[in-house]
């Protein structure tokens, strides 16, 4: 009876992701969904112990229920794009004489991650592109006087907010020179992005730092609305790579929506498994995969060999992949 309650639990858990983002609304819906992923670990356990004890109607569904999950997660076990052997070699220094940088994204937590800590990873990892997110109005200069301005000399970071705060400012730091720069390339209520086009090798790429509202009591309107926003970015003729927190999961409907057929989520296409990001200060390890490095499809670039690292202060993990340019 046990077995049945947990495969029902689950079950309930995998009908609420099969709600189209109309549907997907409200505050419990958007929570629950984030944590669809987890479900693995109990259908795998109830498959196990089905098999064992030889309860065969069980068996029967939990292996329907894990091929679902399979199948709706399988760009992150079954590789469909990845970087070449020679970006992976070319990242292991950081310069703008090639076609291929390594990137990152963090949530500081309102300006309180360590600036040191960011910069002793950007200086350990070769990062070249680096967008963070929650900057509060002193965060820049402890950045600067952790010398990130010597490592990533350009930057830029976005307009405040015209509507609810959502924690500060967003911004982006790269090697290579901008141009094209915007404080507010699109009208979001939340939280301002900033936009910069740079030359990665053959490739025009135009980075976006992102961090719509998340789906709070009272704000899931401000969740869809920017979400949307970030999708409408693909009416534009651009190499887009966005990064960010995205306050969402491959498993929300409405970031699938984002997506598209114009945009691609890397960690749910380079196989490598998930990157949980959120939450990574308390004593559990993160759970939800919310932060995201997003780019458009089939436009000269690749995203892959994705990993996580922890920085004090923040209670997300930082992001980091390495992108290539293959046009």
């Amino acid at each position: 009876m046990f077995l049945w309650l947990a495969l029902i639990v689950c079950a309930g858990f995998m009908a609420l992701r099969c709600l189209p983002a109309s549907l997907a609304n409200g505050r419990a819906v958007p929570e629950l969904v984030s944590f669809v992923p987890l479900l693995f670990i109990p259908l795998v356990v109830c498959l196990v112990l089905a098999f064992l004890w030889r309860r065969r109607v069980l068996l029967v569904f939990t292996v329907a229920a894990l091929g679902l999950m399979g199948w709706w997660h399988a760009g992150y076990f079954l590789p469909t794009a990845g970087v070449s052997a020679a970006a992976q070699t070319a990242v292991a220094t950081a310069s703008v004489d090639d076609g291929a940088a390594r990137i990152m994204t963090l949530n500081t937590l309102a300006g309180r991650a360590s600036a040191a800590e960011i910069v002793q990873l950007v200086r350990e990892q070769h990062v070249e592109v680096l967008c963070l997110q929650e900057l509060s109005d002193s965060f820049a200069s402890e950045l600067s006087a952790a010398g990130i301005d010597e490592l990533l000399p350009y930057h830029v970071i976005s307009d405040r907010a015209s509507g609810v705060n959502n924690g500060g400012r967003n911004g982006i730091w790269t090697l290579a020179p901008m141009s094209n720069i915007s404080q507010n390339l699109l009208p979001i209520e939340t939280s301002s992005m900033p936009a910069a086009t740079i030359q990665v090798g053959s490739a025009t790429v135009r980075v976006v730092s992102v961090h719509p509202n998340s789906p709070v009591r009272g704000a899931q309107d401000l969740w869809e609305e920017g979400l949307s926003t970030i999708g409408s970015l693909s009416g534009y003729d651009h190499t887009y790579l966005i990064m960010g927190d995205f306050n969402s999961t491959w498993d929300h409907a409405r970031f699938r929506e984002l997506l598209g057929s114009a945009f691609v989520d890397a960690g749910a296409t380079a196989g490598e498994g998930f990157h949980m990001t959120y939450p990574s200060n308390t004593v559990i390890p993160p759970l939800v995969e919310i932060d995201h490095i997003v780019y458009a499809k089939d436009s000269g670039i690749v995203v892959s060999e994705l990993a996580t690292a922890t920085i004090s202060g923040t209670d997300h993990q930082a992001l980091l992949a390495t992108l290539e340019a293959v046009g």
